[in-house]
């Protein structure tokens, strides 16, 4: 076990608190307002806020023209940038769009697209913007239906029923496409209606090289270089780009430092609500053990590069496969493992705890409900423990386990009557699944990597003595044990592994395979523990949704709610921020993408296209490219416009800093940042480096001329 404990100290090291460079003393910190963030509905505008913080007295007309030049498209933020239609939004939101629109022979991601007329702009197939064009307060028609209930889980079933009805209801009566959502857990429910538009054509994308520049190594940091902006254009149903009456003006000067800036845009979610109890669950098991998987497997594939030279390549394109989710968790558990982030949830908890029991009423509605959430998370933790003994994941379980997993889940749903099997068992998609468990280009070296790793992923939740670990190791060290349970599967060959699905159930379950007899032997428990997993997740919803409405009965709507997907508008200042001993600038210009391209000898990810490895001669060097600021967003908001008092667009919000991934759980402006691309940047690029003087002209003028 010594391999598997330094393997701990390691992982544990390199994830040390945020906050751990100074002394504080966890009984007198503070939680702050602002701690569950800035990110404000449009439902309840903050005009007191604004007006109290800024000075900014911002009018109803002004939030409506803001909200309806905001566009939801399809897992990102966009908005109108002309008053012909013109959408704009990132280049990574645009990945899928680019694959769809090419043509045979083109390469886009590597040459950029621009449509110099009307008629070379390409339609998306399948592809919809939507507007939110109507806000309607339905609480009083979902409220008093759900008093009817006679306990917590008839509430949940009849609130969902009554959602789905006026969902159907609101949208015959309004002819839009309509969501019902809720703020504060079920304090508050709003119709939501969008206008959908269907016709949606690629007007400009830059190359990949430019759009991602710095790739995986510079996500989530900053400074940045990245072009990551993408224009398209709504037609109407007669073929013709539409009259946007509503949409941002391009700002010709951008902004300045310290100014006061808003994004606009749709961030997917949040869990600031969450009490302390969750938030010590997650740090001790989710997010442990996600970060325990993901960093153990990068660091392995760095390593083998060395080993197996041969596959390098290879490795590398794996760690890169999932670098962005290991940079995201690894980050988020640094933040929960610090014990200043977790005091400032304890002070936010107890003034709520003050709040409910100072009132007698209250007290008597919610006053068990941190109590019962401490209770279900303890028994999720035990749950989730031995959970991990069955874990298997395509990306960090070894291929004997995902073999055996998928043999007796096959076997076990064979036994049922044809009825009630899993119907997908007979897709063309399932074939194809089975069919490359035992992939063609099978990697000896890299498995047994990988099974190092689950075996002490089994200790890391169990412990050494457990009946589930011994099963495996019998006494010997992880690669030992790795190497014997090798030798001794049947899991040789593509041919003998498919062969074992054209054996009948029994045969299967029988099998005299290490890996089957662990998932067959301790298949009943395996789904009894997921049984037990759904009854507890199931309660302690209910209860989670009482902790929203306290929030709401304590602040009303002078705070914003978790994000939901919903539009949201959220304030913020150009400010630069320190990190890493030194201090990042509110800015980087076109110098210093060039300073990054040369210093890391054009090599990816920090090579440039063809038509920017040669620095065009009129391209302003000194231009903003990208910038930070202090605006509260998460993901779902990637092609946010970011636009100023006069609502004019200053910038493109494209992500946020390392540090803004603790923007989970709590709202720290000190080092939260949006990264986004300049105005000025962008126009520079457009005009100067790809002559695309039909779209600058637009941004300049605001429609087409």
């Amino acid at each position: 076990m010594k391999r598997f404990l330094s393997l701990f100290v390691v992982v544990v090291f390199l994830f040390q608190p945020l906050h751990s460079q100074f002394n504080f003393n966890a009984d007198t910190v503070k939680a702050g307002k602002y701690d569950t963030g800035k990110m404000w509905t449009f439902e309840f505008p903050p005009f007191d806020y604004l007006k109290e913080k800024y000075g900014f007295e911002a009018a109803k007309e002004w939030f409506d023209d803001v909200r309806l030049s905001a566009l939801r498209i399809p897992g990102c933020s966009a908005s109108f940038v002309s008053g012909d239609g013109l959408v704009m939004t990132n280049n990574h939101c645009a990945r899928g769009v680019q694959r769809q629109v090419q043509k045979e022979g083109e390469e886009l991601a590597k040459t950029g697209f621009y449509a110099t007329t009307l008629e070379e702009e390409r339609k998306i197939p399948n592809y919809v913007a939507e507007q939110l064009v109507y806000l309607k307060d339905i609480t009083s028609e979902v409220q008093p239906e759900i008093e009817k209930g006679k306990d917590a889980a008839e509430k949940v079933s009849i609130r969902e029923k009554v959602m789905k009805d006026l969902k159907s209801k609101y949208e015959k009566e309004t002819g839009l496409k309509c969501d019902v959502t809720t703020y504060f857990n079920g304090s508050l429910f709003f119709v939501q209606g969008f206008k959908v538009f269907k016709d949606v054509r690629l007007v400009f994308q830059p190359e990949e090289a430019i759009g991602y520049f710095g790739g995986d190594p510079d996500n989530f940091t900053f400074p940045r270089y990245n072009l990551d902006c993408t224009f398209y254009r709504v037609y109407g149903e007669d073929g013709k780009p539409i009259k946007s009456e509503h949409f941002y003006q391009w700002s010709k000067n951008g902004a300045a430092e310290g100014e006061l800036v808003f994004t606009v845009g749709n961030p997917g979610s949040t869990n600031r609500l969450r009490t302390v109890a969750q938030l010590e669950y997650l740090r001790d098991v989710q997010y442990r053990n996600l970060s325990f998987m993901m960093n153990s497997l990068y660091n392995k594939l760095e390593e083998l590069k060395s080993v197996n030279p041969t596959r390098a390549d290879e490795y590398e394109k794996l760690r890169l496969g999932f670098s962005n989710g290991w940079k995201s968790i690894t980050s988020t558990y640094k933040a929960l493992l610090d014990p200043y982030l977790l005091a400032r949830k304890m002070d936010f908890e107890k003034k709520a705890k003050e709040f409910v029991n100072n009132d007698p009423e209250l007290k008597e509605t919610y006053g068990g409900v941190w109590k019962s959430i401490e209770m279900t998370r303890a028994e999720l933790k035990e749950i989730d423990k031995q959970l991990a003994a069955f874990t298997a994941n395509n990306t960090y379980s070894a291929r004997y386990w995902l073999i055996a997993n998928e043999l007796v889940r096959y076997a076990k749903q064979m036994q049922l009557p044809e009825e009630k099997r899993d119907t997908t068992l007979k897709s063309k998609r399932y074939l194809e699944m089975r069919n490359n468990l035992f992939p063609k280009n099978y990697d000896p070296v890299l498995e047994e990597a990988k099974l190092i790793i689950n075996l002490d992923y089994l200790v890391l939740n169990l412990g050494s003595d457990h009946k589930l670990v011994s099963s495996f190791f019998n006494g010997l060290n992880s690669e030992v044990a790795a190497k014997k349970l090798i030798a001794t599967t049947l899991f040789k060959d593509r041919e003998t592994v498919l062969a074992m699905f054209e054996k009948s159930p029994e045969e299967i379950l029988a099998l005299d395979d290490p890996f089957v007899k662990h998932f067959a032997t301790n298949w009943d428990l395996l789904e009894k523990l997921r049984e037990q997993q759904r009854e507890v997740i199931n309660t302690e919803n209910v209860t989670f949704g009482l902790t929203g409405q306290i929030l709401y009965k304590m602040y009303g709507t002078s705070i914003s709610p978790d994000a939901n997907r919903t539009l949201r508008i959220s304030d913020g200042l150009m400010e630069g921020y320190n990190y890493n001993g030194t201090k990042a600038p509110v800015f980087t210009t076109f110098y210093g993408l060039y300073d990054r391209f040369f210093s890391f000898g054009k090599k990816y990810p920090f090579d440039l296209p063809e038509r920017w490895a040669e620095i065009p001669k009129d391209l302003d060097l000194t231009t903003p490219f990208n910038f930070v600021a202090t605006n509260d967003i998460v993901g779902g908001n990637s092609g946010s416009p970011v636009i100023n008092k006069n609502a004019e667009i200053i910038g493109l919000a494209f992500d946020g800093n390392i540090e803004s991934l603790q923007g989970n759980f709590i709202y720290l402006p000190d080092v939260n940042r949006t990264v986004a691309v300049d105005s000025r940047g962008m126009y520079e690029a457009i005009r100067k480096v790809y002559k695309a003087t039909r779209l600058a002209d637009e941004l300049w003028n605001g429609g087409i001329k």
